[in-house]
């Protein structure tokens, strides 16, 4: 059998498969990726190339982008939202938004998938349920939005709202929610209303989530299924334009690895915090994300 390639060279050996095989230093690996559309060497033959090339990206790129998967995968691992934004926000700085978002989307749901079954039993079905209906609602409406409306000015009255909701809540606005559904339909219509126009519909949703009195372990749960069902119908709609490409899924199962190490980070600290601490870092969390929208619009 021919020799199995190093990993501390630059070169991996990609088999048809995706199943990548590699020995250094007396430790043997077996990593995941997915073959990209290229011609093979000849007939029948595999191709050696770097990972640089591999993913269309300089090596700079490449650590830049893995650390700001980790840390964007702690966030989703402690919250249980955040992930898509964070990429959004530190990607964009290297690579362009139509490259970028795709991969956040899938990005978010494996994390949604590896977190289910970490929340499921703190799942509050019938509030998503409400929350649901009214995000199908408003969703068409915010596309339309979206048709006649400049996109930063959306972005920056949607980031303006939560932005001034989050300083009420530390000041300690609360919400008595009594189970009726309307009150939940109409947040999950301005969650729509949002994700359609400028794809920030989970900021509503956390926003009265924590100004109810839902505890940590059922805010986090919940928003984790909210947003794989967002998510899912983003990226068909992605699908559908042709932006997700065999460079987008490539992309995805390489960050994969950096966000499920946050994921986990992030877990081990939810399970620490107090839930004091679980609402503050939300607020702060909220904050943050509202005035990086204003500043990417406003700049």
């Amino acid at each position: 059998m021919p020799e199995a390639p190093c990993l501390n060279s630059v070169n991996a050996l990609a088999t048809p498969r995706g199943f990548v095989y590699a020995r250094s230093g007396g430790y043997t690996v077996f990593r995941f990726l997915f073959s990209p559309p290229r011609a093979r060497d000849g007939p029948g033959g595999v191709p050696l190339t770097t990972l640089s090339a591999w993913m269309q990206l300089t090596p700079e790129v490449i650590a830049y982008c893995l650390a700001a998967a980790l840390v964007a995968g702690a966030c989703r691992g402690f919250a249980g939202f955040g992930l898509s934004a964070l990429l959004i926000t530190s990607m964009t700085l290297v690579l362009p938004p139509a490259e970028v978002v795709p991969i956040a989307l899938l990005l978010e749901m494996f994390s949604s998938l590896v977190m289910l079954r970490l929340t499921w039993g703190e799942i509050r079905w019938r509030l998503l349920g409400w929350l649901f209906l009214g995000a199908a609602l408003g969703t068409p409406f915010g596309v339309y939005l979206l048709s006649v409306a400049a996109p930063d000015a959306i972005r920056i009255g949607i980031s303006l709202a939560v932005l001034a909701a989050c300083l009420l809540l530390w000041r300690g606005f609360a919400l008595t929610w009594h189970g009726d559904g309307k009150t939940v339909v109409g947040v999950g219509l301005v969650s729509g209303l949002a994700n359609g126009a400028a794809s920030l519909g989970g900021l509503p949703v956390a926003v009265f989530l924590l100004a109810t009195a839902f505890s940590a372990a059922a805010i986090r749960a919940s928003l984790n299924l909210y947003f794989l069902l967002l998510d899912l119908y983003g990226t068909a709609a992605l699908s559908l334009g042709g932006l997700v490409t065999a460079t987008t899924l490539s992309r995805g199962a390489l960050l994969a690895l950096p966000v499920a190490a946050g994921i986990a980070l992030g877990h081990r600290g939810f399970r620490l915090a107090s839930p004091a601490t679980f609402r503050r870092v939300l607020l702060l969390l909220l904050g943050g994300l509202s005035i990086a929208g204003l500043i990417r619009s406003i700049i």
